[in-house]
């Protein structure tokens, strides 16, 4: 297979500027290290490349290539308050208490909340589950939501995936006799709210190095040692011990959807959760998978695109509990019903933020032309009336992604409140910003980790806030965009793309935020069939100086000058850029080329 593959030099072919205004460099900064994986590990050339293009030395392949909970679980106590916390619900279970999870309305929330319903049910133990309505509660726990728990005789709440700046109504449920316990993962103050436990790796006094958990993930650790606290108490001693191990779908789909690094941990919690999740042993995951079509082998591109959005649609533009109780049915019917209703909702979500895309990205062009500046700004705002926020995250990523910019988008009501939700690039931490922004007294409430954000506002503080923000953040923004360089892990013939190729890459998984997929160069290829495909997608044929042909598929180019070049049939040879993609269709397994960047072969610097 070496054979059919040009690697790339540090420099891939001189490109320094493309059709999207990259350079093209070379993952790998020494190729001796290279070499040394490829020859002590006795790995094919391409995989040693991505291995040593994300720094794993020589000694660390074995483990990296086969990630186990085993080699990399922490014990759960290293984060601040776990052992407290445990102990204070395993007391919960074996009395009969009656407790309530608060989980947040997204995925990474909505996983964790039945992670902990499915435990406490394994335990012999009810466990209700409340997740607020995005429009009418808004993010995290509320005084009256509260309230109404403990009127329904609940004794006790776990937050999941939120509390952690819930300092007023975690406040409020204290005062009316309903303590808490927080389990979360996002940016805290140095002042922490009234909880009974507050179990969080980003506590500005924790000390685990854990902080790149998802709330899922942070979850499954309290799982662990509220276990461990049931085990040692004798509650198992008449009753089985539950397999922990069976709910890492639950933690691999809430992971990858939350967008944090898959390093570490997080790495082996997914690589572990999706061959749990190919065993379809979740009812209502499996009827998801079903009705969005999933074919192949679970990934974490069909965590992220297929099942991930439909979770996420009933909080977005329906019913926020929808989530969760697909997550926890043990009713086949049941999960048949609630999968359709959330691909229903993922439909008129997909209307709606298509929408609120378009008039953003008019927003955002009109006021960027005048400022007649040559450069972008630091910070990408838009807000409109009207707009639904239950996708104004999702429309932040794809300003996010159009500018390369940190971006915000801003729902205002007819009060001149907003809500807002943004979206940050590696090496931006938004979530800290926005919690400055918080302590400065520029917003009602915010918070959020390093590359996703929420926040409340005033109107009239709009404008005070942006420009806060983007003094903030601005030295952090320049330096990631002169890292915007598109870095390739080497360069394949047409040919040479092929289904043995993309197996063996995923040797090296899996992918996501923290540890990219591979990325190649084709070079010298010509563009024989080109149309567009679904939402402004360009769909291409592309054909190689050596006889072979390649699928490719450019996402959301159409408009771009990116789908120009690949539309246009003077072009000639270009070298493209991007990513193998599994092609798996009616028993068919075939491999396409996911296009990221291209550039005319006259115009690449030899």
């Amino acid at each position: 297979m070496d054979s059919d593959m040009a690697l790339a030099n540090r420099h891939f072919l001189g490109v320094e500027r493309s059709a999207t205004g990259r350079a093209w460099t070379s993952r790998l900064a020494d190729e001796r290290l290279a070499l040394a994986i490829a020859q002590r590990e006795g790995l094919p050339e391409i995989i040693a490349r991505v291995l040593a293009g994300r720094g794993v030395a020589p000694e660390d392949c074995a483990a990296y290539l086969a990630p186990s909970l085993r080699s990399l679980m922490p014990h759960p106590h290293e984060i601040a308050d776990m052992e407290k916390a445990a102990a204070r619900i395993a007391a919960a279970i074996m009395a009969g208490e009656r407790v309530a999870v608060f989980g947040d309305y997204d995925v990474d929330g909505a996983t964790s909340s039945a992670l902990l319903y499915r435990f406490f049910k394994a335990a012999g133990s009810d466990l209700r589950i409340y997740i607020p309505d995005r429009i009418r509660e808004g993010y995290g726990p509320n005084a009256p939501a509260l309230k109404r728990l403990k009127d329904e005789g609940i004794d006790l709440v776990i937050t999941v995936d939120c509390g952690t700046m819930a300092h007023k109504a975690l406040g409020s449920a204290a005062d009316y006799g309903l303590p808490s316990i927080v389990v979360d993962h996002h940016q805290a103050e140095p002042a922490l709210p009234p909880a009974f436990a507050l179990v969080n790796p980003n506590r500005m006094d924790d000390t685990s190095g854990l902080g790149q958990l998802a709330a899922v993930g942070v979850t499954f650790l309290f799982v662990v040692a509220l276990n461990r606290a049931l085990r040692e108490a004798g509650w198992y001693s008449n009753r089985d011990e539950p397999d922990l191990m069976q709910w890492l779908d639950l933690v691999a789909l809430g992971t990858v959807c939350d967008v944090v690094p898959l390093t570490g941990l997080n790495r082996a919690f997914v690589a572990q959760g999706l061959r749990v999740m190919q065993r379809r042993q979740n009812k209502g995951l499996a009827a998801l998978a079903d009705v969005a079509r999933m074919n192949g082998t679970p990934a974490p591109y069909h965590c992220g695109f297929l099942l991930g959005p439909r979770v996420n649609a009933g909080g977005r533009v329906g019913r926020a509990d929808l989530g969760a109780r697909l997550l926890t049915t043990e009713d086949a019917a049941e999960a048949r019903a609630l999968a359709e209703e959330l691909d229903t909702m993922n439909a008129e979500r997909q209307a709606i933020e298509a929408k609120v895309l378009e008039e953003a990205i008019q927003q955002v062009e009109e006021n960027l032309s005048a400022r007649r500046a040559n450069t972008l700004p630091p910070l990408i705002v838009a807000a409109g009336k009207g707009w639904h926020p239950g996708v104004i995250g999702i429309v932040a990523s794809r300003l996010k992604d159009r500018f390369e910019r940190p971006s915000f988008v801003i729902a205002l009501d007819k009060k001149g409140e907003g809500k807002g939700s943004g979206r940050s690039l590696t090496g931006v931490d938004l979530g800290r910003a926005v919690t400055a922004a918080l302590e400065a007294g520029l917003l009602v409430n915010g918070g959020g980790h390093a590359m996703a954000a929420g926040l409340t506002l005033r109107e009239e503080k709009l404008e005070d806030f942006e420009a806060f923000l983007s003094k903030r953040i601005a030295d952090d923004v320049s330096a990631a965009s002169e890292a915007r360089a598109l870095k390739l892990d080497g360069a394949i013939a047409a040919r040479g793309a092929t289904r043995e190729l993309y197996e063996l890459l995923q040797q090296a998984g899996p992918y996501g935020a923290g540890n990219a997929e591979p990325r190649f160069a084709v070079p010298s290829v010509r563009v024989v069939r080109a149309d567009i495909v679904g939402k402004a997608h360009v769909r291409v044929i592309l054909a190689g100086e050596d006889g072979g042909r390649l699928k490719g598929i450019a996402f959301r180019a159409a408009e771009s000058p990116l789908g120009a070049l690949l539309m246009d049939k003077g072009a000639g040879l270009l070298h493209v850029a991007g990513r193998l993609s599994s092609d798996e269709w009616q028993g068919r397994r075939d491999v396409q080329f996911t296009i990221e960047d291209a550039v005319p072969t006259r115009d690449a610097t030899p």
